[in-house]
């Protein structure tokens, strides 16, 4: 007799991932909100961002970073530090449009605080889930 096992993600890891990057979509669009109350324009390329898009590419891209945890978590040999360090070159790199884009300083610096908020909420939500 053979027994098959599979190694499912732990549900602590993918709730806190989600409830975190639920979390950072409302906190980014909210940083923009203050930053659109204070005068900060939230047009880029001379077309306006919707807060409602603050908070939906957030979302999108921290559930891209928790399918990353947990192919660490399965995968990897120390998948925190993996993760950790992936995901904070990923963020510095996920700076380099904001800095490039038609927009004013103003506007730049805002969408690099929001890329900074994000990270701070996800990652280490999730990386206290994974095994050091």
């Amino acid at each position: 007799m053979s027994v098959i096992t599979t190694t499912a993600p732990p549900k602590p890891l993918i709730i806190g991932g989600l409830t975190a990057a639920v979390g950072a979509g409302a906190a980014t669009a909210a940083v923009a909100a203050a930053g659109e109350f204070a005068g900060i324009s939230l047009v880029v390329g001379g077309a306006p961002i919707p807060l409602s898009g603050f908070a939906m590419l957030t979302v999108i891209f921290s559930v891209a970073g928790l399918m990353l945890a947990v192919g660490l978590a399965r995968w990897a040999r120390r998948p925190r530090t993996a993760f950790v360090h992936t995901t904070l070159a990923l963020t510095a790199l996920s700076l380099v449009p904001d800095a490039l884009v038609g927009a004013s300083v103003a506007t730049k610096v805002l969408l690099m605080v929001t890329h900074v908020v994000a990270a701070a909420i996800v990652i280490p939500a999730i990386a206290r889930r994974l095994s050091a």
